[in-house]
């Protein structure tokens, strides 16, 4: 499988996410797809409002906070639920996971 376009895509994302942070022109947005539980993957969107510490995932009429607390815990607010902890993880087709959470696409990893 060819990764060239996958790191292209993140490294670009990446630069104009750093480059939108140090002018302090945030919240950043940009488009990916996201899996909730295992149903379908669907259009979503990934808002940064600091970068590392709170950003969010808009899944049609749903939002999912996360909060990193700087200590390596993350915090997932979702008002279907109950706040929880959630750990990162990295499944085989790319997608970047917080419990039942993916997203795929041009993730700004920091």
């Amino acid at each position: 499988m060819d990764r060239l376009p996958l790191l292209t895509g993140l490294l670009t994302a990446w630069a104009l996410l750093t480059a939108q942070v140090a002018r302090g022109e945030e919240p950043f947005s940009l488009p990916l797809e996201c899996q909730l539980e295992s149903a379908r993957w669907q259009p979503c969107t990934l808002t940064v409002e600091r970068l590392g510490e709170h950003w969010w995932l808009q899944v049609g009429g749903r939002r999912l906070d996360f909060h990193h607390d700087g200590r390596g815990q993350i915090e997932l607010q979702d008002a279907a639920r109950e706040p929880r902890l959630v750990q990162p993880h990295w499944r085989s087709e790319q997608a970047l996971c917080w419990g039942g959470i993916c997203a795929k696409g041009a993730l700004p990893l920091d």
